[in-house]
């Protein structure tokens, strides 16, 4: 299959939700800068929320430039990352509604968890699918940054029982590590 229509689709969802996350923040009453204070907590969960959109979009675009074609099981786990990403406002808001509890921390390190892990089965697929490109197979078949990110984002799930704010600390972390795609990735795009 091409994957333009993968692309397409998920450059829309994720602007969607990008869109979807600014629009949750509460109405500010009055008309004083100290009348934002509502959002002292709602605007660091939205940041991160954003910034972790922005990382996936940018791996995603790249990925996608690489690899020829994809697979009914690509689109399937494609849809799955994509269910995960929709329900990012709702939990950024119920975060930035009581950042420093325990339960919408560990709702919300959940979700990078398995967003994570779908992401790397769609990455395993895209691998398999595109196997007789060799550049494809050498970047995208080392999963080690995965790995370390899954391991990561499990650790911030535990913290998150016991220092919620912890757990918060070690996602944003985890991401980190995909802040800059594969610099390989865009060699092979310029040659």
């Amino acid at each position: 299959m091409k994957k333009s229509r993968t692309e397409a689709f998920t450059d829309a969802v994720i602007a969607i939700v990008m869109t979807i996350l600014v629009l949750e923040f509460p109405h500010v009453h009055g008309s004083s800068f100290a009348d934002l204070v509502v959002l002292k907590d709602i605007f660091p969960a939205y940041v991160i929320s954003f910034i972790f959109l922005v990382i996936y979009w940018s791996n995603h675009h790249h990925i996608f430039q690489m690899v020829d074609k994809v697979s009914g099981q690509t689109l399937w786990w494609n849809n799955a990352f994509i269910f995960l990403i929709t329900l990012l406002p709702f939990t950024t808001n119920w975060l930035g509604d009581n950042i420093w509890a325990h339960d919408p921390e560990i709702l919300y390190a959940t979700l990078f968890l398995l967003a994570n892990l779908t992401w790397l089965f769609m990455i395993k697929n895209l691998v398999k699918v595109n196997a007789h490109n060799a550049c494809v197979t050498k970047i995208l078949g080392d999963y080690r940054k995965s790995y370390r990110t899954l391991l990561l984002n499990v650790l911030a799930l535990v913290i998150a029982f016991f220092i919620p704010i912890f757990g918060l600390i070690i996602n944003v972390l985890s991401f980190l590590l995909w802040i800059v795609p594969d610099k390989r990735i865009e060699k092979i795009k310029n040659k």
